[in-house]
C-alpha cells in the first residue's frame, strides 16, 4: 500500500478528540436515568416506598414487584400473546411487502407509481379516524375479539410502508444481475428467493426491527378489535394492571420493564443490520 495514502489514514486517526466522548458521558446518563429509577422502583418492596417515597434510595432489594406482575396481572399470558401477534405480524407484513416491492420495482405494472402513493398515503391517515370502521368491518367478517384480527390489522397498516422502502431498494438493484439471472434460465421466484432476499437483507433488518417495535408496543389497535382481558397484549395487560395495582408502583415499575425486554433483546440482535439498513443509498 502507498504510504502516502496511509499517511492522512493516520492523522485522522491521531486527531479524533477523547473530548467527544467525556461529553458524552452526561448525555448517556442523562438518557438511562428514566430506566435506572424504574429498575430501582422495582426492586423495592411496597412498605419501603409507601414510608420513604419514590425518589429515596432503596434500603433492600426485592423481586416481589416482578412476582406480583405475574400473579396478578395475567402478564405471562399477555406477553405471550404480545410475542405471536409481533412474531405472525412482522413476519406477515414483511413477506407481503417483499411481494409487492419486487413486483412493482422490476415490473411494468400500469400505474405503479400511483400504486405506491396510494399505498403511502394509507398511512398518513391518523388511525383515530379509523378506529370505528376497522372495528365493524371485524365484526361483520366475524374474526372481531381474536388475534388474528388484531395481527390482520397490523399487517394492513404496516404493509404501505414497508413496501415503499423496499420499493426504493429494489429498484436500485443492477438489472445487469436480473438480466444474467433470467440467462441462466431463472424464473421470476428463483430470482425473488436466491438473488432479492440475500441482497435485501439489510433492509428486510431495520424494518423488522422497526415493525417489531411498532406492533408489540401497540395499544389503540389492541382496544379496538379485543374485548376479551385474556387476548390482550402486554400493552392493554399493563393498562389494567395500572387499575388494579394504582397504588402498588413496584409492581408497575416490574411489568413495564418485562414489557420493555423483548423489543430492547430484538434492537440489540438487529442493531448492525438496523443501522446499515438505514444507511442503504446514503452514498449512491
Amino acid at each position: 500500500m502507498d504510504a502516502g495514502a496511509t499517511a492522512p489514514r493516520r492523522r485522522r486517526r491521531r486527531g479524533r478528540s477523547p473530548w467527544l466522548h467525556v461529553a458524552m458521558i452526561p448525555l448517556t446518563l442523562l438518557w438511562i436515568s428514566p430506566i435506572l429509577f424504574v429498575v430501582m422502583i422495582a426492586l423495592r418492596s411496597f412498605d419501603d416506598i409507601a414510608e420513604r417515597g419514590l425518589g429515596a434510595f432503596p434500603v433492600s432489594l426485592t423481586l416481589d414487584g416482578f412476582a406480583g406482575a405475574f400473579a396478578g396481572g395475567g402478564l405471562l399470558q399477555a406477553l405471550g400473546n404480545s410475542l405471536l401477534v409481533t412474531a405472525a405480524g412482522v413476519i406477515g407484513s414483511l413477506l407481503l411487502s417483499s411481494w409487492a416491492a419486487y413486483a412493482l420495482s422490476r415490473y411494468r405494472i400500469p400505474g405503479r407509481k400511483a400504486i405506491l402513493l396510494v399505498m403511502l398515503a394509507g398511512n398518513l391517515l391518523p388511525p383515530q379516524i379509523l378506529l370505528v370502521p376497522v372495528a365493524q368491518i371485524t365484526q361483520s367478517v366475524g374474526i372481531y375479539d381474536s388475534l388474528f384480527a388484531l395481527t390482520l390489522v397490523q399487517v394492513g397498516f404496516g404493509i404501505g410502508f414497508y413496501t415503499f422502502v423496499l420499493h426504493g431498494f429494489m429498484r436500485g438493484l443492477p438489472e445487469e444481475m436480473f438480466e444474467a439471472a433470467r440467462l441462466d434460465g431463472a424464473g421470476a421466484a428463483r430470482i425473488y428467493a436466491q438473488l432479492v432476499l440475500p441482497l435485501s437483507r439489510p433492509s428486510l433488518a431495520a424494518l423488522a426491527a422497526l415493525a417489531t417495535t411498532w406492533i408489540f408496543n401497540d395499544l389503540i389497535w389492541a382496544l379496538t378489535v379485543l374485548r376479551s382481558e385474556t387476548k390482550f397484549p402486554i400493552t392493554a395487560a399493563l393498562l389494567n394492571l395500572q387499575g388494579g395495582f394504582s397504588s402498588q408502583w413496584n409492581v408497575i415499575a416490574a411489568a413495564s420493564l418485562v414489557a420493555a425486554i423483548p423489543t430492547a433483546i430484538v434492537f440489540f440482535i438487529f442493531q448492525k443490520q438496523f443501522v446499515s439498513g438505514l444507511l442503504v443509498g446514503s452514498n449512491k
